[in-house]
């Protein structure tokens, strides 16, 4: 749990925030009373390797001003690089992006419990993840089970979630196979996210190894997955899928390319679970020719605009989304003012962004133009180790 010297006081942090002005970041005139002064809780996950150390990180953000308050430093397991929290609240879930755990090869996964009163973490169990280097970890929308990709092993696992909040042991592991992409970086398939369908029917991952993203029909009362026939889309060759997200409207998609550093707009079929490409986008700058390795990629809550983060370039790609067609236009390049932006997350109402840039230990924020889209530096930030995952959700402590 947290360390007594970590904790800072909460008394009058409420009444502040109320002081503070909704137009003091452009772009937010228009919000309702309840979202002018919603704040939230987020959490972040490192790259620390050692599972004794404090490896979880908790700020309170001001959407107002971008402002990032630390509350506390916890034990979350050794590298929880991913997490994801149930839709109550109640519980996080960590993977340990490890080669071997508790002395056995592969990478684990972590339940924490999560205090209603002022957020801090208390480990419930750990389970395997029945591969290494797992990487990503999401909820299907039931809560009842976790979906992790593994990395270094190229497969997915699913484990079920007890009532308790803590993880029983993995009830399915699905193993994909060769043939991989040109890349060098492709000698073997490499899972690289795990998520649930709009509609939970099917769950997706994409595999940076074999440039395919592939489909499970998911049955989330028995936790039981079952691939489809055939990958529900084939990238580019080298192209590198990564990271997958669906649009708000469930119809679109779009898929990271690590490799080439590109983005694809997809169309989804949900009865079918497969997807066909609208169009593939660079996210790099114009002329820009050094090493490149994108990263992640998010829908903003009105969807109207895409982000994408590039690793290498460290800069944040804007594109705007068009309504009728999904089609992308670039807007902007941002600097992410780090080495290293592994992930990044906006809050659920859009007004603020923030990035997590892992070889530089920091986090920057940005304010978002609601209107554009564009991204304007808050001049705020907070120095922590290796940063590779930054979740935000409503302060419920209130």
């Amino acid at each position: 749990m947290f360390e007594k010297s970590a904790l800072r006081p909460r008394a009058g942090l409420r009444a502040l925030v109320t002081l503070v002005t909704v137009a003091a970041l452009p772009g937010c005139a228009r919000l309702t009373p309840q979202q002018a002064n919603q704040d939230y809780l987020v959490y972040v996950g490192t790259n620390v390797a050692d599972p004794a150390a404090n490896t979880i990180y908790l700020y309170h953000l001001r959407p107002a001003t971008g402002e990032l308050l630390p509350l506390g430093a916890m034990k979350g397991g050794a590298s929880p690089s991913y997490l994801t929290v149930d839709a109550a609240h109640r519980h996080l879930y960590a993977v340990s992006e490890t080669q071997t755990y508790l002395g056995a090869p592969g990478g684990g996964v972590s339940a924490l419990a999560i205090d209603p009163h002022n957020g801090t973490l208390a480990m419930l169990n750990q389970q395997p993840s029945l591969g290494a280097s797992p990487c990503y970890i999401s909820l299907d929308h039931t809560g009842k089970n976790v979906l992790v990709a593994n990395y270094s092993s190229g497969n997915v696992t699913l484990l079920p979630v007890r009532p308790d909040g803590q993880l029983g042991a993995p009830a399915a592991t699905e193993q994909h196979q060769p043939p991989t992409g040109p890349h060098k970086n492709q000698e073997q398939p490499h899972a690289h996210s795990f998520l649930p369908a709009p509609d939970n029917r099917y769950a997706f991952s994409a595999d940076l190894g074999t440039d395919k993203v592939y489909g499970y029909q998911l049955d989330a009362s028995s936790g039981k997955l079952r691939p489809l026939p055939a990958p529900a889309f084939t990238a580019k060759p080298g192209a590198g899928p990564r990271h997958l997200t669906f649009h708000p409207n469930g119809r679109w998609a779009y898929l990271e390319n690590e490799l080439n550093s590109t983005v694809t707009a997809l169309s989804y079929d949900a009865k079918a679970g497969t997807f066909q490409e609208i169009e593939t986008r660079s996210t790099l700058p114009a002329g820009y020719a050094g090493d490149n390795s994108g990263a992640d990629v998010h829908v903003s809550p009105d969807g109207q605009t895409l982000y994408t983060s590039n690793r290498g370039d460290n800069s944040l790609a804007v594109f705007h989304i068009a309504p009728a067609t999904g089609r992308l236009t670039l807007v902007q390049h941002v600097s992410t003012q780090g080495k290293t932006p592994r992930n990044f997350a906006l809050d659920p109402s859009g007004r603020v962004l923030l990035v997590a840039n892992q070889n530089s230990d920091n986090i920057f924020t940005y304010s978002v133009d609601k209107q554009t889209g564009k991204l304007t530096p808050t001049g705020k930030s907070v120095s922590l180790p290796s940063p590779m995952f930054v979740g935000i959700v409503p302060d419920f402590t209130k």
